[in-house]
């Protein structure tokens, strides 16, 4: 614990601040200055008067004022009680400028409240945790027949929501195609559902934009390889059986892409 009167004064000489100065800025007269840092504190006017004169003296030095005010609260606001505890010797002032003897080390309340609540802080962040555990871990069966928790009843409500989640987005039965001219090519291209041709024979060139188709199945005739095919955004090749001298006939469905039977290969109808 800090000596409240050898503080103020070391701390004035390493500032090299001249006791009237100090006077001049606190408006506190140098003679009560002076007894703060002897300790004399039956030369002031009473101990509301030395802690805020200690208080304003340690804040112009640019000590710890909270400090040394709950120093001075703990060894003499309650002397008696000190008094009765501390063991009879020579003081400082009669043992030619020894020190005190050794006092008794006492926290100040604000440290012993501060530790209360912290552990009461603790007990109640464990009572909860375990709380918590027996909540979900126990079970309240009435009779046989009736659920074991209500944990498992809402288990079981969530179920049917999540399958009607899952249900509510089926799976398209739809093909999205995509034609990428590479070069010139000639294409039909025809729909199931869908009457006429998509691409009635028409001669597509890298510039001619794509568009994308969606059907069930596709029925499709190009006059060479010119051109990419882009089944649901990938890309596909075309089946070896479909690729003759006279042009690819392909047909595209859910399943893949594979040849064309020859007996749909004319035209371009649906």
């Amino acid at each position: 614990m800090p000596e409240i009167g050898p503080t103020l004064r070391e701390a004035r000489m390493r500032a090299r601040i001249d006791i009237s100065e100090i006077e001049s800025e606190t408006k506190i007269r140098a003679k009560y200055l002076r007894a703060l840092e002897n300790e004399e504190w039956n030369l002031l006017p009473g101990p509301t008067y030395v802690k805020t004169f200690l208080r304003t003296y340690a804040e112009a030095l640019g000590l710890d004022a909270k400090l040394l005010v709950e120093e001075y609260k703990l060894r003499h606001e309650r002397l008696s009680d000190h008094e009765l505890a501390r063991p009879i010797g020579p003081t400082r002032a009669t043992s030619g400028g020894r020190g005190r003897g050794p006092t008794p080390p006492v926290l100040p309340r604000s440290y012993l409240v501060a530790g209360v609540l912290l552990a009461l802080c603790v007990v109640i962040f464990i009572l909860s945790r375990v709380g918590g555990k027996d909540h979900k871990s126990s079970s309240t069966p009435a009779t046989a027949g009736t659920p074991a928790t209500t944990t498992t009843a809402a288990r079981t409500t969530a179920k049917p929501a999540a399958t009607t989640k899952r249900k509510a987005k089926p799976a398209s039965k739809l093909i999205r195609l995509k034609i990428v001219p590479t070069g010139t090519v000639y294409a039909c291209l025809a729909a199931k559902g869908q009457p006429g041709a998509r691409i009635n024979g028409a001669t597509l060139t890298p510039s001619t934009p794509p568009k994308t188709f969606k059907s069930s199945r596709f029925r499709l005739v190009l006059g060479n390889e010119n051109a990419e095919l882009r089944v649901n955004g990938k890309r596909k090749a075309f089946p070896k059986d479909a690729v003759t001298t006279s042009g690819v006939f392909v047909q595209i469905t859910k399943k893949g892409l594979s040849a064309l039977p020859k007996a749909l290969r004319p035209g371009c109808t649906g």
